[in-house]
């Protein structure tokens, strides 16, 4: 029932690949769990006690509560499956609560640094130098994900039109307008890349290494990581930082929160409401300093 799960996470949910591992790795972590502590391999019958008794041991191993609500959220999804496919009958997370976590608002990079980091001379004028700062421009001026970023091919980029299309979660895809300056950058990109590979092909991918190949996760981290340390104090350096930078100043800037969502690819509106707590504060900032009884 776990392959079958996997299966239909794959092929009807249309899960990203790294939902599908973590997936599976959670319920092989917990049928394992079973087995051991309670001499039971098949996790279909596991009932709300085992379940519970899990949650505490990994309480107890000291794992993120984050981590944790994440595993349960698996627990949810399969046993939910197994209710529509009539392999059980009674849903056995049904009492299960996620544990409390701590709210974090996104950190962001404030204003004055992305433009220092936009406007700065420090990108080379080879192809390298250029992509990089194609890397950082992209990321914050459309707020795209980075397995978003990496899956861009030149088709993708319509220059005629001012957008580009991204394929996001579960392979939805989604347009996304180009500012001027970023339409402006990407045509000299574009003349860089040329000049360096001989031609651009509609089908190559739009963020390379300089042997043609396709970026791979840790090369972009690697870009944004150097990049932000020059120039922004953050604890987190991340191209995800680029997309809370992203939404957070949108909204700073009076953007409509639908707006933002559907921008940012997010399934719900919860999703994007998280950024408002960033904008609230400033708001609160601005009335303590300007309102007479504040």
């Amino acid at each position: 029932m776990i392959d079958s799960f996997i299966n239909f996470l794959e092929h009807e949910k249309r899960a990203s690949k790294h939902t599908v591992l973590a997936y599976q790795k959670d319920l092989e972590q917990f049928q394992e769990f079973c087995n051991i502590s309670f001499e039971k391999e098949d996790i279909t019958q596991a009932d709300h006690a085992e379940i519970r008794a899990w949650i505490i041991d990994l309480v107890e191993q000291g794992l993120n509560p984050n981590s944790v609500n994440r595993k349960i959220a698996t627990l949810r999804s399969f046993y939910k499956f197994l209710m529509r496919s009539g392999e059980i009958t009674k849903d056995p997370t049904y009492k299960i609560k996620a544990l409390k976590t701590p709210k974090r608002l996104p950190e962001f990079v404030q204003e004055e640094s992305i433009e220092k980091i936009l406007e700065a001379d420090v990108y080379a004028p080879d192809f390298e130098g250029q992509r990089d700062r194609m890397v950082m421009e992209f990321l914050y001026l459309t707020g795209v994900r980075l397995s978003e970023l990496l899956s861009l091919r030149w088709k993708d980029i319509n220059l005629l039109e001012d957008s580009v299309r991204v394929l996001g979660k579960r392979k939805k895809q989604r347009i996304i307008p180009l500012t001027n300056t970023l339409k402006k950058n990407i045509i000299s990109y574009k003349k860089v890349f040329e000049e360096t590979f001989s031609f651009v092909d509609q089908s190559d991918y739009f963020i390379v290494r300089k042997d043609k190949s396709p970026a791979y996760p840790m090369k972009i981290y690697r870009i944004v990581r150097h990049y932000l340390d020059l120039f922004a104090q953050t604890s987190k350096r991340s191209p995800h930082l680029l997309r809370h930078t992203f939404a957070t100043h949108l909204l700073n800037k009076g953007a409509d929160l639908n707006a933002v969502k559907d921008l940012l690819g997010h399934a719900s509106l919860a999703a994007t409401q998280v950024y408002t707590h960033n904008s609230m504060e400033k708001l609160k900032a601005v009335f303590d300093q300007a309102h007479p009884k504040a």
